[in-house]
């Protein structure tokens, strides 16, 4: 049961982060900039996670026009 939960839960977002990225600490200090740190990450991931599906979509609509 636990597991399944865990799917769903942001844990495997901050794992992408800290071992794919090699994000290992903030660079900033005090909680206003570590939350815009977290945020300008988010967004990171957010895209890379965009420009994926985007590729992926492009190359299906390749293979349909071939």
């Amino acid at each position: 049961m636990v597991a399944v939960r865990r799917m769903i839960e942001p844990e495997p977002v901050f794992g992408d982060m800290k071992n794919n990225r090699g994000f290992k600490s903030f660079l900033l200090r005090g909680l206003p900039k570590v939350s815009l740190e977290v945020g300008w990450l988010s967004l990171a991931h957010n895209l890379l996670k965009k420009a994926a599906v985007d590729a992926k979509n492009q190359g299906a609509k390749r293979e349909q026009t071939a």
